[in-house]
């Protein structure tokens, strides 16, 4: 199973379809690649694509980007409403499921550095990548624009990049890299041009910099003739869609003005709108069992779970205890992400935040590792099979066979051998979670823990009796032995948790 990545990079091109589309494929020409939305808007002379990429491989797709920009965009000739300071302005990584924020910021990195060298772009790091204070927030980073910092960098250090040439590219200008989590990009319309004064004074008033609403960035501009309160949202948790437009609405009303539309540029996570709903129409107890496509969603994924156990219960020997150890590691993993999840934002468990936002980071990394090891050992087995089907006929065929047998044997082993690492793994967090997490979730965590032993014993069960087959069995010894110091340490920390638990409980 891959762990994705959302990259959402904003190119200073909104007018010219085919400039658009050659930076589009060549973003899509890399393996793995789903491009998931591109917006362009030409008063702002500037697309924004979104897409998704394994995180392996959507550093490469975001630089090909950037490289076709630098190719086909000449900042010396761009004119548009929004603020740029580059031919790629700015090119955010986003953690998805199974993806941590620190490797989002590893991402930005390494791109950086690769697009200064290869490139010639001088590179700034912002928001969760940013290496220093002052350059978190884009706004900051982007002041003054591609002209100013063409007659600052060189000069001023603190227009110095993290990466690249300390001088503006000629034409493509600087690239702003970095990691952050999701945002909405919401704008309301004041009607007319003739009130874009009024635009910038509620843009001002509304932003977090202006002291306005938390975790709100806003500017005022004009686009087709209209006054725009353009905005990012950074966390809907703390400034819903709702909030915000009533907030602007509220400011433009007090200054005569009346907001005529409004519009979302890019995707939207589903929980965003809801809360919209929820709060026009005061909706009291609304839960996402009141969603129709939720329950249908809620179904199909009953029916998956539904299959693959009768899929296990069936005569094939596949799907088997291999792959049935890893879906148990995954389940296991999923209970410890949840604790820690639960643990996290109270103020009860302050002093353990960081230490359970990490727990859960990992978690959800161990679920998605197990989950596609569900697949790989029915997949080993098959290699196995295929291996002893080889003909053996002559002295060369059996040779030839033997060694195809103890090549399979082994990956077999490998396979569950990484299922008992990762439970080993899940374990300790479940530990941690039944210790220190939240006590309402103190059974989970203990559930979590015992998962993760049944999982790992199986899994150490699939490594040995695969090496017991091997006829130079010494091969495969080290992988055994490796599995039973796995299933020791498990052990010992699920008795951790379960100690844990029993103390939540008033057990012995």
């Amino acid at each position: 199973m891959s762990r994705l990545v959302e990259c959402v990079p904003n190119f200073s091109e909104g007018r010219r379809p085919e400039i658009v589309k050659a930076i589009m494929d060549a973003i899509a020409s890399v393996p793995g690649v789903a491009m998931l939305d591109v917006s362009s808007d030409t008063s702002h002379n500037r697309t924004v694509m979104t897409f998704v990429a394994p995180v392996e491989t959507v550093a490469e797709a975001a630089f090909r980007g950037i490289a076709k920009a630098r190719d086909l965009i000449d900042l010396t000739v761009h004119s548009g409403e929004h603020p740029r300071i580059g031919a790629t302005d700015v090119c955010p990584f986003i953690p998805l499921g199974g993806v941590t924020m620190d490797e989002c910021v590893a991402l930005s990195k390494s791109l950086g550095a690769r697009v200064g060298s290869e490139l010639g772009i001088p590179v700034f790091l912002y928001e969760r990548a940013a290496a220093r204070p002052d350059r978190t927030n884009l706004a900051d980073v982007r002041r003054g624009e591609f002209e100013k910092a063409r007659e600052e960098m060189g000069t001023n250090p603190d227009r110095t990049p993290d990466f690249g040439p300390n001088a503006i590219h000629p034409t493509a200008g600087a690239t702003v890299i970095g990691a952050r989590p999701f945002l909405v990009a919401f704008n309301v319309y004041l009607g007319p041009a003739a009130n874009i004064a009024v635009a910038k004074e509620v843009a001002k008033a509304v932003r977090t910099s202006g002291g306005g609403l938390p975790a709100v960035k806003g500017l005022g501009l004009e686009v087709d003739g209209q006054s725009q309160v353009s905005m990012n949202l950074v966390d809907t948790d703390t400034t819903s869609i709702a909030r915000a437009y009533d907030e602007v609405k509220r400011l433009a009303e007090a200054r005569g003005v009346s907001p005529t539309w409004s519009e979302i540029v890019g995707l939207v996570p589903e929980k965003a709108l809801f809360d919209v709903a929820v709060s026009h129409i005061l909706l009291r107890g609304f839960s996402n069992d009141l969603v129709l496509e939720h329950n249908v969603r809620q179904v199909a994924a009953g029916d998956s779970l539904s299959g693959f156990v009768a899929s296990v219960a069936s005569s094939a020997p596949v799907p088997g205890g291999g792959s049935v150890a890893a879906h148990a590691g995954a389940l296991s993993g999923a209970l410890a992400e949840m604790v820690a999840g639960l643990t996290v934002g109270r103020k009860k468990y302050a002093s353990v935040e960081a230490e359970m936002q990490l727990i859960a980071s990992a978690a959800a990394a161990l679920r998605a590792q197990l989950s596609g090891l569900v697949n790989a050992d029915a997949d080993a087995y098959s290699v196995v099979s295929a291996a002893y089907k080889l003909p053996k006929a002559t002295p060369d065929e059996q040779t030839a066979r033997d060694t195809a047998i103890q090549a399979a044997l082994m990956h077999a082993a490998a396979v569950p051998l990484d299922t008992a690492r990762a439970c080993a793994a899940v374990a300790a967090l479940a530990a941690t979670c039944a210790e220190k997490g939240n006590t309402n979730a103190a059974s989970d965590a203990g559930v979590s823990a015992l998962l993760a032993l049944a999982a790992c014993k199986g899994a150490a069960y699939n490594v040995r009796i695969n090496v017991a087959s091997m006829t130079d069995a010494a091969a495969g010894a080290p992988l055994a032995a490796e599995a039973r110091r796995l299933v020791a340490a498990t052990e010992a920390d699920a008795a951790r948790a379960t100690a844990a638990v029993e103390r939540q409980l008033g057990g012995p």
